[in-house]
């Protein structure tokens, strides 16, 4: 699948490139420079040749603008206080069909606060929030936000996490090893998942730990979603 990862420089946004390049996919690496998309593009084949012995690592870069356009998803890892301009700056570039995967985690960094505090936007959620900004016939999906970069950039390491997705998107998770997707109903439900990011920093804080993540018991008995 070709992906393109808004923000793909970022901690989040590059160990998920690296899982979605291990896994055999196409990643466009997103950045506000092209300097530093080339630059992350370099270190990721680095490191997939490294850990994979693999020479034909499908991974390139380019402005986020230029990312976006031939993807059939869009993953967007920025912080919250830069999501809106991220949005509307790709804005003109999505196209009907695609699907845009919000990892946007509202944190009150975003206002000078502490990063294990919650904000919450007034349409309810980052993911509904980038429902706005989106054109039509662009679906949004939120995910991603109750796995640590550290843990998606240790490629030593399984993920050992779920992750909330829909079906298209769960397709792509499932791919990585280790990663399992739960379909978590509607969008509205960001609002109960995207707190869980500030929560998993408290619990990292607490234990002096990097990884620690969340995994819902009883899903190998669920089967598919209907």
């Amino acid at each position: 699948m070709d992906v393109a990862i808004v923000g793909g420089t970022g901690a989040e946004g590059f160990g998920f490139a690296l899982r979605l390049l291990t896994a055999g996919h196409r990643v466009t690496i997103g950045s506000r420079s092209a300097e530093r998309a080339a630059e992350a593009v370099e270190r990721a084949s680095a490191i997939l040749r490294a850990a994979t012995d693999d020479d034909e690592i499908l991974v390139d870069g380019a402005l986020n603008e230029a990312a976006v356009e031939d993807a059939a998803v869009v993953v967007v890892t920025v912080p919250f206080a830069g999501m809106i301009d991220t949005y509307r700056s790709i804005a003109p570039n999505l196209r009907a069909g695609q699907i845009a995967l919000d990892a946007t985690s509202p944190l009150m960094t975003a206002v000078g606060g502490r990063p294990w505090e919650a904000i919450r936007p007034w349409q309810g959620s980052a993911a509904e929030l980038a429902a706005h900004e989106v054109p039509e016939g662009v679906s949004v999906v939120a995910g991603l936000h109750t796995i640590a970069a550290h843990s998606l950039a240790d490629l030593e390491h399984a993920i050992e996490s779920d992750v909330t997705a829909k079906r298209r998107i769960g397709e792509l998770i499932a791919s990585v090893e280790g990663m399992r997707w739960v379909d978590a109903g509607p969008l509205a439900n960001a609002r109960l998942i995207e707190p869980l990011t500030p929560l998993l920093i408290t619990v990292n804080r607490r234990y002096g730990v990097r990884d620690a993540g969340f995994r819902i018991i009883g899903h190998d008995r669920w089967g598919a979603p209907s």
